[in-house]
C-alpha cells in the first residue's frame, strides 16, 4: 500500500476509556501533519465548588470526581488538610489509608487489565467477545475488581464514592471478624495474581522501545502508594509543596483538560513509571518478577498492563501484610484544629500521582483549591506516543489497522477523562463589566 497516500482518520468517540474524548489523525506525503487527541467533556469546576466549604465536607466532595478512583482523591485531600491544620495522622491511619489505597488499585487494575486492554492485544473488540475464549480470564478479572470493591467498602463503608474517610482518621472501624474475613479471601486470591502476572507478561506486544520521563512517588521504605517525594528518572526529587517549581499546566485549544509539563517537557505517571522507578522495593513481588519475560525498568509503553498487574499482586500481598496486624482502636480518628493556611498532598492514584492544594480561612474553609488529576499529566504524552507509536508502526497499513493501533495506544494509558477535565481558572467576561 502506498505509504504517501492522504490518510483522514477521525475516531469520534473512544471506546474503552472513562469518559468522552476523539481523535483526528491527518497523514500527507507520509508524514504526520496534524494529531489531535481532543478531549471535548465538559469541564467539571470542582475547584469552584469546593470555595466557601468546610474542610470536613471536602472527602465527601471530592470522591464524586471518580467513581473509579475517589479514595485517591480523598487520599490526597485529608493529607493536604491535616498539613494545613498542623497535623500528622498516627501510625493507625496512615497503615488503614494505605490498606484503603490498596483496594482500589486491585478493582481499578483488574477492570483495566481484563475489561479495557486485554481485547486489544488478543484480538477482540470487547471483553463479552473475548469471554467466549478466555471465560476463565475474564471471570478472574471481575473476582478480584470485586475483591478490590470489598476491601474499599471495609473501610469507606461502600465501594463507590465511599464516606467512611475524615480529616484526622475513619468514622468507622471495623471489627475483627471483619477483618479476619477480608484476610482470608485475600490469601485465596494470591495464586490469581500470580496467574495473571504471568498470563500479562506473555502477550503478544508491539516492539515499540521509546524514550520519556518517568514521574512517581517515592517513599524510603515502602514502595510508594499513599506517601512520599515526587521523583523523576532526571533527577529531580520534591515535596508535595515544591511540586508547582517544576511542573506547570497548560491550555490547548482542543482540550478541555490541562496539558502538563516537567521542566517544558511531557512526562509519563502511573503504573509503568512507578515500576521502572520503584522496582526494588516490590519486596515479595522481587522473585515473581525475575521470572517473566518482561524485564523492569522497561522503555516500552505496552509493558504498562504488565506493570498493572505486577501493581495487583503487590497490593494483595500489601493489604495482607496489614491485615494481619490490624487492631482496633477506641477511636478511629483525631480531631484536628482548623487554622488559617495552606496545605498540599500527593498520592498514587491507580493512574498515576493525583495533587492537591487548598488554602483555607481562620475557621477552616476553602479560599481556594487547585486538582492536578494523572490523566491531564499524560495527555501530552499521549500525544507524543501516538505521533511517535503510529510512524514506527507504519504507514502502510490500511486504514482500519492504523485506526486500531492509535486506539490501543491511548486505551493504554488507562485514561480517565472525567478525572482530566478540571479547569485550574474561571474566566467569566460580562458585557458592561
Amino acid at each position: 500500500m502506498d505509504v504517501n497516500r492522504p490518510i483522514t482518520i477521525n475516531v469520534p468517540v473512544l471506546a474503552r476509556v472513562e469518559g468522552e474524548g476523539a481523535l483526528d489523525l491527518d497523514i500527507r506525503d507520509g508524514a504526520i501533519r496534524e494529531l489531535r487527541l481532543r478531549i471535548f467533556e465538559p469541564p467539571r469546576y470542582f475547584e469552584k465548588f469546593l470555595e466557601g466549604r468546610n474542610h470536613h465536607e471536602i472527602p465527601d466532595i471530592v470522591a464524586r470526581i471518580c467513581g473509579i478512583c475517589p479514595v485517591a482523591y480523598q487520599m490526597s485531600a485529608a493529607q493536604a488538610i491535616e498539613q494545613a491544620f498542623g497535623h500528622a495522622a498516627g501510625p493507625w491511619v496512615r497503615e488503614m489509608r494505605r490498606l484503603m489505597y490498596c483496594g482500589e488499585w486491585i478493582q481499578s487494575h483488574a477492570l483495566h487489565v481484563h475489561l479495557l486492554a486485554v481485547p486489544d492485544f488478543l484480538g477482540f473488540g470487547s471483553a463479552i467477545e473475548m469471554a467466549r475464549d478466555f471465560p476463565e480470564e475474564v471471570k478472574r478479572g471481575l473476582h478480584l475488581q470485586g475483591l478490590g470493591n470489598r476491601l474499599i467498602r471495609f473501610l469507606g463503608g461502600r465501594s463507590v464514592h465511599p464516606v467512611g474517610i475524615r480529616p484526622g482518621g475513619f468514622h468507622h472501624a471495623p471489627s475483627y471478624a471483619e477483618a479476619d474475613a477480608l484476610l482470608q479471601a485475600l490469601r485465596a486470591a494470591l495464586v490469581d495474581a500470580e496467574n495473571l502476572v504471568r498470563w500479562t507478561a506473555t502477550l503478544d506486544f508491539p516492539d515499540d522501545r521509546q524514550d520519556f520521563i518517568n514521574v512517581a512517588l517515592h517513599h524510603p521504605d515502602e514502595y510508594g502508594i499513599y506517601a512520599g517525594r515526587v521523583i523523576t528518572d532526571t533527577g529531580l526529587s520534591l515535596a508535595a509543596e515544591d511540586y508547582e517549581t517544576h511542573f506547570r499546566e497548560a491550555h490547548v485549544p482542543h482540550s478541555t483538560a490541562l496539558y502538563s509539563y516537567v521542566d517544558d517537557q511531557p512526562y509519563l505517571t502511573g503504573p509503568l513509571a512507578r515500576v521502572n522507578l520503584n522496582r526494588e522495593q516490590l519486596a515479595q513481588a522481587l522473585p515473581l518478577l525475575d521470572e517473566l519475560p518482561v524485564q523492569f525498568p522497561s522503555r516500552n509503553m505496552f509493558h504498562s498492563i504488565v506493570a498493572r498487574a505486577i501493581e495487583i499482586h503487590y497490593a494483595l500481598l500489601e493489604a495482607i501484610r496489614l491485615l494481619e496486624g490490624y487492631s482496633r482502636p477506641d477511636r478511629p480518628f483525631e480531631e484536628i484544629t482548623p487554622r488559617a493556611g495552606t496545605g498540599f498532598g500527593v498520592t498514587e492514584a491507580p493512574r498515576g500521582i493525583l495533587w492537591h492544594r487548598y488554602d483555607f480561612d481562620a475557621d477552616g474553609r476553602v479560599k481556594s483549591a487547585r486538582i492536578v488529576p494523572p490523566t491531564a499529566q499524560n495527555q501530552a504524552r499521549i500525544e507524543d506516543d501516538l505521533h511517535r507509536s503510529i510512524q514506527a508502526f507504519g504507514l502502510d497499513h490500511s486504514d482500519d489497522a492504523i485506526r486500531l493501533h492509535a486506539e490501543t495506544v491511548i486505551r493504554n494509558y488507562d485514561p480517565c477523562i472525567s478525572c482530566a477535565t478540571h479547569f485550574l481558572r474561571v474566566n467569566v467576561r460580562r458585557d458592561g463589566a
